[in-house]
């Protein structure tokens, strides 16, 4: 571990195509480019050696550090102190258009704020996951990195044309760029990262780069200002809209998981996996947390992407279905796993997996969440057309005849199929929300088949999804296995938040999966999954708890549990996907699942402390 950041102590920037995580001590060690699943320039991260890395940091050995968001925006400062000066590192990426392009810029500016400071400056690219050699072409007024496939990495300097005193350009033999900076208080200098420049690295003068900052300040505070949300936890709801924006893929509207693969679950273990892709299920939660704080544009632009994909296979039967539970940003559904057996892994977790095997696994509860978040988007406006419609009946029918089955259920599990009850849940709700939108639209359905189907998903999973013995609903039919999932049950009406069962299931998952506030999954060992080792708990299904409590009546508790879980977030309020007992985040960061399921929790518990 000595010789890789933890996972919270990381920053997110981007420009709503692709992102690159900063550390505290001033190193960008994962940068995918052109796009969130393209492969690594910058890869450091998860090998240290062998992945690459852009590192500015004071050439003084000795110095703190801090980091902060500038505020209202995703421009990352990264402040260090020594006793003979103060300096800083301003992160950001310029914000492309709606249309897919390859070039992506990420500027680096250094200011002296404090005394007189040396920077040393590394910019060493790891091309295609390391992959791929690369050279190196120097000249007066910048630098090219050129892969062997033809891709580039330019660095612009900022600077004047009158300081080049302040450069001290040095070359190592292994084609990387060295360089020492040095400021006296007031000044500052950088340089710009380009992808696809299109043409030779040029001098920025420091005019263009306060242009260039000036707009991005003002494109993340005017998109911010439609946030519609103005009760308690205002920041901490904000800064995760902003970081849900930054995994957005603006093309498309498709939010990925996360913007990093093969962050562990467990260190040493073999849990890594590939999260740069947009799962059905994550995004569908997305345009409850977007329509939730009034962010119009993104939920529609979503609500399209999944249209998209709804009507693209409709009536195609198969093993699956005709949704994948996952695609990539751009609707495509190769995702195909396979590892970098030459990268160690963070900290020597190996293996490295890029892609995803679970994209080819059967989920039921996809369709309930889809046909929910359409539902919910219907209610504010945004209306299903024509073709959307027939797509849904088609889609439907489907489910009608195969909604009673075992599937790998919502976890990915790797240890075989099993009747999940929170599977059956969900398509309790396809079919719940597709009837009432028939209903409310007088759209053509057929309302008795549908009707039919609701009824036994309900009659089904209170007959042999409840546990007598357990008092409590559980994971799976035939087990006695506990799982937060069913969290969610009450959240989508299947059940009354007063309900004797439901009061009693919350008890029992109080006592078996929940710790200290923090809540797991499931029990892994009672409940094999596949895979080796164990798993933190996930701070998706901690927000979820609180959901769930707050709509119980018990907001004291739910509160408690909302607060305690702020103090888990990194120093930006940022959440990776798990937490281990030491209180380190582990899995893949920020994740975006947790960041939707925080704004829910804060939506919900605050309305639910109003009513009090």
């Amino acid at each position: 571990m000595d010789d890789y950041p933890l996972i919270e102590n990381h920053g997110l920037i981007g420009d709503l195509q692709t992102a690159a995580l900063v550390t505290t001590d001033g190193s960008i060690d994962w940068f995918c480019v052109p796009r969130f699943d393209s492969p690594s320039v910058f890869g450091a991260l998860l090998d240290r050696d062998k992945g690459g890395h852009c590192t500015i940091r004071p050439q003084h050995q000795a110095y703190a550090t801090k980091q902060l968001y500038l505020p209202d925006t995703a421009i990352l400062v990264t402040r260090f102190m020594t006793e003979a000066g103060a300096g800083e590192v301003v992160d950001f990426m310029p914000v492309t258009g709606t249309s897919v392009t390859e070039s992506h810029r990420i500027v680096r500016m250094v200011r002296c704020v404090r005394g007189r400071m040396t920077f040393d400056v590394e910019v060493e690219p790891r091309f295609d996951y390391g992959r791929k050699s690369h050279r190196l072409h120097l000249s007066e007024h910048g630098a090219v990195f050129v892969s062997e496939d033809g891709a580039e990495l330019t660095v612009h300097p900022v600077r004047e044309p009158d300081d080049e005193r302040l450069l001290d350009l040095l070359v190592d033999r292994r084609d990387s760029l060295h360089f020492t900076l040095t400021l006296e208080a007031g000044q500052e200098r950088g340089l710009v990262l380009e992808r696809s420049a299109g043409g030779p690295p040029r001098e920025m003068r420091l005019d263009e780069y306060n242009r260039l900052f000036d707009e991005t300040v003002a494109f993340w505070r005017t998109w911010l200002r439609q946030s519609r949300y103005t009760g308690r936890w205002r920041e901490t709801v904000e800064r995760s809209a902003i970081t849900l924006k930054l995994m957005t893929f603006a093309p498309t509207g498709a939010v990925v998981a996360a913007p990093t693969a093969a962050l562990p679950e467990q260190l040493g273990g073999e849990r890594n996996w590939d999260y740069r892709f947009t799962w059905i299920r994550d995004a569908s939660f997305s345009v409850y947390a977007l329509l939730g704080l009034g962010f119009t544009d993104e939920a529609r632009a979503f609500i399209q992407w999944l249209s998209d994909r709804v009507g693209e296979r409709a009536g195609k039967d198969g093993d699956t279905g005709p949704l994948n539970i996952m695609y990539a940003v751009d609707g495509s559904s190769d995702l195909a796993e396979v590892t970098l057996d030459h990268w160690a892994g963070y900290a020597g977790s190996a293996p490295v997996r890029i892609g995803n095997g679970a994209a080819t696994q059967l989920q039921l509860d996809i369709y309930g969440e889809a046909l929910d978040s359409i539902f919910f988007a219907h209610r504010h406006g945004l209306q299903v057309g024509h073709h959307g419609w027939r797509a849904l009946l088609t889609d439907l029918d489907w489910l009608v005849d195969h909604w009673d089955q075992a599937e790998e259920g919502l976890w990915e599990t790797r240890g075989g199929r099993e009747n999940f009850t929170y599977g059956r849940v969900m398509s309790w709700v396809a079919f719940d929300r597709a009837l009432r939108l028939a209903e409310s639209n007088g759209r053509p359905a057929d309302v008795e088949r549908w009707r039919g189907a609701r009824d036994d998903c309900y009659e089904q999973v209170m007959a042999k999804g409840w546990n007598e013995g357990r008092q409590a609903f559980v994971q799976h039919y035939g087990s006695d296995v506990l799982d937060s999932s069913l969290l969610r049950m009450s959240t989508v009406g299947f059940i009354t938040p007063d309900d004797p069962l439901w009061s009693s299931t919350l008890d029992a998952m109080e006592q078996e999966l929940v710790s200290d506030s923090l809540v797991y999954r499931y029990n892994p060992e009672a409940s094999p999954d596949g895979l080796r080792g164990s798993e933190g708990t996930f701070s998706l299904c901690t927000f979820m708890y609180v959901d769930a409590l707050a709509r119980a009546g018990r907001t004291e508790k739910a509160r408690l549990v909302f607060e305690k879980m702020m103090g888990y977030a990194n120093h930006l309020g940022l959440y990776s996907e798990e937490i281990d007992p030491t209180g380190r985040q582990l899995g893949n960061f920020p994740q975006a699942f947790t960041h939707l399921a925080l704004i829910d929790a804060a939506i919900t518990l605050d309305a639910a402390l109003n009513r009090t």
